[in-house]
């Protein structure tokens, strides 16, 4: 038994030193560490900034630098398909106002490193993809400095558009951070309208001495009617909010040019529309002018045909596409 004490007096001294390194030691050795790797990432991001405005990541990048903490800056992540292989047009459109987006960002007085840009694009990331259960691109995506992303985080591209000025209104409101986007300067609109007062000045001076034709009634019928089917077919809509020209999956390839809901449509659905309101305007047209010509019967009775196949066909395919973006509309007609 006195052995026994013996021995356990033997160690006390040890345990006595141990006790008192344990004392002695500074706390928060954990939160320097955590520190320390924050500025790391940090200056890491910032290096990477300064070389190009949007940071490429791949998947290992994404998840260090983007999920993992700790974190104290925000991120904008766009989800891409920029391979050639890929055929995304609407990715490449979106990348551009990306990029005038993180430029603006990059090069303002208020740039810090409290935000940053960066692309995952599909084909140096599809792990990111299949992580994130993301099947469409492209998609925006902010990710705030603290907590997960919520359902606002995520950008409304399909019914916003992907312009600049919109994307830096969502950021504006997802993380306090104001950016003026500056474009570089496009001459091509006053390009285009300076060739086309030279073309219209042109003819007006070779057709000088016979300008009967100013007052054509058909010819400004024409002129008019192409201003209403841009109008109504949403062409001022585009100009404005900036739509992609169409959508395509980058997991199967399918491309869709009807947006599924009625507060959005794509460029190429513009079109379509135009083109079926053009057809139906025809009709109507060949109609009128079976009824009101004087020619011969038959000649009339071919045109009364045409122009009604014509507005019945394309009024019903026009009625299809309604109903498709405006689900529960319980009327169709031939095409449903």
């Amino acid at each position: 038994m006195a052995s026994v004490w013996y021995k356990s007096l033997t160690h006390l001294p040890v345990l006595s030193v141990f006790v008192f390194l344990l004392l002695c030691m500074p706390p928060g050795g954990g939160q320097k560490k955590k520190e320390n790797l924050l500025s790391e990432k940090v200056d890491q991001m910032m290096e990477w900034s300064s070389r190009r405005s949007v940071v490429r990541m791949n998947g290992d990048k994404f998840r260090r630098f983007v999920k993992a903490p700790p974190r104290n800056y925000s991120v904008i992540v766009m989800f891409t398909a920029l391979q050639p292989q890929r055929q995304c047009s609407v990715c490449r459109q979106a990348n551009e106002e990306y990029q005038v987006l993180a430029n603006s960002w990059r090069y303002s007085s208020a740039f810090s490193n409290k935000l940053f840009f960066t692309v995952v694009d599909y084909d140096e990331g599809a792990d990111v993809f299949q992580q994130l259960n993301m099947n469409s691109a492209p998609t925006f995506m902010h990710f705030p400095a603290k907590g997960k992303p919520k359902r606002a985080d995520t950008f409304d591209l399909q019914r916003i558009g992907f312009a600049s000025e919109q994307l830096a209104k969502w950021i504006a409101d997802r993380t306090d951070v104001q950016i003026r986007v500056f474009r570089p300067p496009n001459y091509s609109g006053t390009i285009a309208l300076a060739l086309l007062v030279s073309l219209v000045g042109g003819l007006l001076y070779l057709r000088r001495n016979n300008l009967e034709f100013i007052y054509n009634k058909t010819g400004w019928a024409m002129a008019a009617l192409c201003v209403v089917f841009a109008m109504t077919s949403g062409q001022m809509w585009n100009h404005i909010r900036g739509p992609p020209y169409a959508h395509k999956n980058p997991q199967n390839g399918q491309v869709s040019y009807i947006h599924g809901s009625s507060q959005a449509q794509f460029v190429a659905e513009s079109h379509i529309i135009l083109l079926l309101n053009a057809a139906i305007t025809m009709g109507m047209v060949l109609l009128n002018e079976a009824a009101t010509s004087k020619g011969d019967v038959g000649k009339r009775r071919i045109i009364c045909l045409v122009g009604l196949g014509l507005v019945v066909f394309f009024f019903s395919f026009l009625l299809s596409i309604f109903r498709s973006k405006y689900h529960g509309y319980p009327y169709s007609f031939l095409i449903k």
